[in-house]
This record gives structure tokens, C-alpha cells and sequence, in this order.
């Protein structure tokens, strides 16, 4: 992981000259600022093979939460113990407003198919890589060999088993093989490269339209900014054991800086969030009746069997959506 780590900040470091001397960079200021992450400014955490998650810059503090919860207040209490108690309450109960007060940007790599997916939260600022202006680096995720599974039977968006022996290696090899192909052909448009069957100039085609060409598995960039209500509800979905792993990395990823920026109200998030289960108002009907001592089938539940599965396996320590 060190090696990988090393190779991902050094390439990310070769496409932005500028990420040293931000490092190296301090200016004195009056804002709230967090220790734990500053030291993590500017500094890549490696996912996947090529791609990283970087952060740019923030604003506020696990305070900056209390402050907005009692306005008239100034900076809130002087206890931990009661701004945590206020920020659990805060998100126990939902508010969103406080939590919208503190604001974070990354810079992050990623594949391009997981970005499509990405961008379906319409929730953050975003300023994507064009390759109108720029040409896409040589850079292709390939997943590792435990990640490559069959299409779920039970789950149209899900995985089933891994692929093993000749079936897995064919499938990478192919995709090693289409994207490299397919770049060597972009290249080739651009006049980036030449072929035997091409002038040695390529034949300069305009890279607006060379770009189509492109596998969905060729890396890109953007710098993401959300607040950390809107990040939260972001992470609480991607977090999800059965969020796809592509994407779900990055989020564990993002999870690990939103610890070290507001510690408090991470740990609420993880309590109330992402390890919680919610009940309907008919499941919580059916467990009164079954502490009250009465043995309740599904049938008598009156939840659908899907329902009454989910609720079983929460119940038994289980996974809900495994239920499902």
C-alpha cells in the first residue's frame, strides 16, 4: 500500500505541479481551523489503481456546527460533552441547515464510469477535467482479479459469484486489450501517435470528437465541493455494503477525512446513519407486539414478505438488504 500510495501521489503530483508548493504553503488566518486535516491537505489517499481522493480546501469545524445551532450564542458552549450531545441530537433528529454551515472540496481521480454514476447526486459544485481542451492520460482501471463477479441472478444491480481460472483472465484481457486499443486509436485522431495505415502525424482530428472513443474505463478528474449535510447524505448511500464497490471505495476514502474534520459529528453520522436501521411505523407495531410476549407471524404482521425478511435479519444481527 505504501509503494501504491507513493505512485498515486507522485502522478498526481506530475498533473498538478502546483501540489507541492501548496504543501509547502501556510498562511496565517482567523477561521476555525482542524489540525487532523490540515495535515491531510493536499495529500492523495489512493483508491482503486490509478484514481485518488484528495482534499483542497474546507471551511468550519465540528463548532462551526454549534455556532449555527444556537445562533445567538456566539461559538456555542464551552463543554465537549454538551456540543456533542447537541450535534447527536442535531442528527438523531435530521436537521440539515447546521451541518450545511461546514463545507468541504476534494480533488479526486476516478473512472469514468464511476463518475456517470457519481454525478447522479445533484448535490455538490463540480469542475470536470474537458477532454475538449485537454487529452486524457494512458490511465485505465482494471479491476483485481476478486472483483471481477457474474451478473447477481437475485439482483439486477448487483454481483453474483466472483469469476475464476480462464474466465476471469479472458475478461481481463480484454479489458486491457479494448482499452488499449481504443487509446492507441484516439492517439492516432489526435495526431498524437501514427500506424502504418496513418500518416506518422496521426490525422489531427478535433479532440472534442476523438474523445468519444474513449472506454468508460479511462480515468478522469474533477474537484467536488458539497457541504457536509449534503456529503453525509452522499456517503450514507455510497457507504452501503451493497453500493458498488467502485464506487463505494471512494467514499470510504472521503468517510476518512470527514472523521479527522469533525470528528463529533462523524461518530454521530456513523451511530444514526450508517449503522441504523429504520423502522416503519408497521414494523415497530409488529416488535411491540412480539416484546408484549405475542408470537406474530408474517402473515398476521400485515408486512410484505420482503418487509417482514428485512425486519427478521436486522433483528437477528443481520443485514437487511442480504434479506432482501
Amino acid at each position: 500500500m505504501p509503494d501504491q500510495a507513493h505512485a498515486t501521489d507522485q502522478a498526481a503530483a506530475e498533473q498538478l505541479p502546483a501540489t507541492g508548493d501548496l504543501r509547502d504553503t501556510t498562511q496565517p488566518t482567523r477561521r476555525a481551523t482542524v489540525p487532523a486535516l490540515e495535515a491531510m491537505l493536499h495529500t492523495a489517499m489512493p483508491v482503486l489503481d490509478h484514481g485518488f481522493v484528495r482534499v483542497v480546501d474546507y471551511m468550519g469545524d465540528d463548532g462551526a456546527i454549534v455556532q449555527a445551532a444556537r445562533v445567538s450564542y456566539g461559538r456555542g458552549t464551552r463543554k465537549v460533552s454538551e456540543d456533542t450531545g447537541l450535534i447527536r441530537y442535531l442528527m438523531r433528529h435530521r436537521h440539515s441547515t447546521p451541518f450545511e454551515m461546514c463545507e468541504i472540496k476534494y480533488h479526486v481521480k476516478l473512472p469514468i464510469f464511476v463518475a456517470r454514476q457519481w454525478i447522479r447526486h445533484r448535490m455538490a459544485n463540480v469542475n470536470e477535467i474537458s477532454a475538449r481542451y485537454s487529452i486524457l492520460d494512458r490511465e485505465f482501471y482494471i479491476p483485481e482479479p476478486q472483483h471481477l463477479a457474474a451478473q447477481s441472478t437475485s439482483n439486477r444491480q448487483g454481483r453474483g459469484d466472483v469469476l475464476e481460472g480462464e474466465a476471469a483472465c479472458a475478461v481481463l484481457d480484454l479489458l486491457r486489450e479494448d482499452a488499449s486499443r481504443c487509446h492507441d486509436h484516439y492517439a492516432l485522431m489526435l495526431g498524437e501517435g501514427g500506424s502504418p495505415e496513418a500518416p506518422e502525424s496521426g490525422y489531427g482530428l478535433a479532440r472534442e470528437l476523438a474523445r468519444m472513443n474513449l472506454t468508460l474505463n479511462t480515468y478522469t478528474q474533477w474537484y467536488w465541493k458539497a457541504d457536509l449535510h449534503n456529503l453525509l447524505g452522499f456517503l450514507s448511500l455510497r457507504l452501503d455494503s451493497h453500493a458498488q464497490y467502485e464506487i463505494r471505495v471512494y467514499a470510504e476514502a472521503m468517510l476518512r477525512s470527514v472523521r479527522a474534520w469533525v470528528p463529533i459529528a462523524a461518530a454521530a453520522f456513523e451511530d444514526y446513519r450508517v449503522g441504523a436501521f429504520t423502522f416503519s411505523a408497521s414494523m415497530l407495531a409488529v416488535l411491540r407486539r412480539q416484546l408484549a410476549g405475542e408470537a406474530v407471524t408474517q402473515a398476521q404482521s400485515g408486512l410484505s414478505r420482503r418487509e417482514w425478511d428485512e425486519m427478521q435479519a436486522v433483528l437477528a444481527g443481520g443485514d437487511a438488504m442480504t434479506a432482501a
